[in-house]
């Protein structure tokens, strides 16, 4: 029954191993802004910024970048976002705000929160921000607030329910595409022209099927052509985000770790999970079912080809995504999000205790809880790195999990089984990777009155840090 952890090794940058070799260095962090930290490279962050640029530069249609704001937190991103030439995804009203107080201009962001209040859809309509607008209920107030201000409303409307392969996709955002020349046709009357600016179309789909997004790309490029008149002119079509990146070095070692994980739930070997978590597979009557309810983490297919294979994408006549945007002067706009964060952030956390438990298992307790690194997928599938106080070479490995602080059996920070060359000892510092797009902050919480981490961004240097060289918001 015994098996070999498989190992999930995470593409990791150098200023991170920067980080992780200075012991001396998280100590002094850790007594100044306790445990956890997040710290952010706004110069990895400017990186992907320019590589998403120098991608739709090779193309002939104009575009546009917004920041997806909803993945992480962090204030100084939206200065670092607009500084590199691109705007501002908001998706509540205290994002947006935040970013008006910033001096953020106003054809820089775009607020396309799921749920729009009145007191959100006062503010973007009276910044001339443009908002985009999911329902009838949101249209209609958007309509009150313009009229009472005399202010036009800048707005893009959200579409859903394309079809693909015989099939529509459904969502519960965005008003369904076969309703939509109604809509414009029976709403947008002249009566409220002086309420409404009109500028495009907005979706974003489940998933990430590159073939999905090309074909709606097309269907909403056949709305405006049917559209477009003297009354109505769509200018962009905004495709949000999911665009794919890659945590992982070894393609070998995500296809071992999910036939590995299968053989668990099967109990055909040890657990790889806590309590033998199949992480969205299901063992029933012998037989594996579902499939695995976290991000794919190994991605050959991403940014770049990711986007290309979207752009490539071809009509019944043959016309590429591409060649259509061209034609008929569209601007397509991202909202990426995890893709703009890639190797941008790392969450650092002490050890407070180390324990067995009643089955065996070594359980490492962290000063952080599981709202301070958790996403909506069912784990975070990255090896972690430890940075010991007294490394001993000759120390026995030890298999572990991470347990947080919460007063729930639930708070198991991985639900994977981890080897560590040697035991930590309490105060040394557990290191995740890569953890700044959906992870440190998406969930995270003050349940049991625990302070939030504190957010750091570091100034490269080229031998090591410095405690003067990480800054807060």
């Amino acid at each position: 029954m015994n098996t070999k952890l498989p190992k999930l090794e995470p593409i990791t940058s150098e200023w991170m191993f920067k980080f992780i070799n200075n012991f001396e260095l998280q100590e002094t962090l850790f007594n100044s802004y306790e445990s956890p930290i997040n710290i952010h490279s706004l110069d990895a962050f400017s990186r992907n910024i320019k590589e998403y640029q120098e991608i739709l530069a090779t193309y002939n249609f104009d575009s546009k970048i917004f920041f997806a704001r909803k993945a992480n937190k962090f204030q100084n991103l939206i200065t670092a976002a607009v500084a590199n030439g691109i705007g501002v995804d908001t998706a509540s009203y205290e994002e947006l705000k935040q970013c008006i107080d910033l001096q953020v201009a106003s054809d820089r962001l775009i607020s396309t929160a799921a749920i729009k209040s009145r007191k959100l859809l006062e503010l973007a309509i009276k910044n001339k921000v443009l908002l985009v607008i999911d329902n009838q209920d949101e249209l209609d107030q958007a309509a009150q607030i313009a009229r009472e201000n005399n202010i036009k409303a800048k707005i893009g409307i959200r579409i859903s329910g394309f079809y693909y392969e015989g099939n529509k996709l459904l969502s519960r955002f965005g008003f369904d595409i076969d309703d939509i020349e109604n809509l414009i046709q029976n709403y947008f009357t002249e009566a409220k022209e002086h309420l409404f600016s009109i500028e495009g179309f907005h979706f974003h789909l489940d998933g990430y099927s590159t073939s999905q997004r090309g074909e709606s790309i097309h269907q909403t490029l056949d709305l405006i052509e049917k559209l477009n008149s003297s009354k109505t002119s769509f200018k962009f079509i905004d495709i949000g985000g999911g665009i794919l990146m890659n945590y992982l070095r070894h393609q070998n070692e995500w296809n071992l770790f999910k036939t590995e994980l299968q053989n668990a739930i099967l109990e055909n070997c040890e657990p790889l999970t806590y309590n033998n978590d199949g992480l969205g597979y299901i063992n029933r009557n012998g037989q594996i079912e579902g499939d695995l309810a976290t991000y794919p983490y190994y991605n050959e297919n991403s940014k770049a080809s990711f986007l290309k294979e979207i752009l490539d994408t071809t009509n019944d006549s043959s016309k590429a995504v591409y060649q259509r945007l061209e034609q008929l002067n569209i601007e397509l706009r991202l909202e990426p999000g995890r893709s703009l964060l890639n190797q941008v952030g790392i969450t650092a956390a002490r050890v407070a205790h180390r324990k067995v438990d009643a089955r065996g298992n070594h359980l490492i307790g962290l000063e952080m809880n599981m709202s301070q690194m958790k996403s909506s997928s069912a784990d975070f599938l990255l090896d972690p790195f430890v940075s010991y106080k007294n490394p001993n070479k000759d120390a026995e490995p030890v298999e572990v999990y991470f347990t947080g602080a919460y007063c729930l059996e639930r708070d198991i920070l991985l639900k994977r089984r981890i080897e560590l060359p040697q035991l930590p000892e309490i105060g040394d510092t557990i290191i995740f990777v890569n953890t700044a797009g959906y992870m440190m902050h998406f969930f995270e919480t003050e349940a049991h009155l625990f302070k939030r981490a504190q957010n750091l961004s570091v100034l490269g240097r080229e031998d090591h840090y410095k405690f003067d060289d990480f800054k807060t918001e």
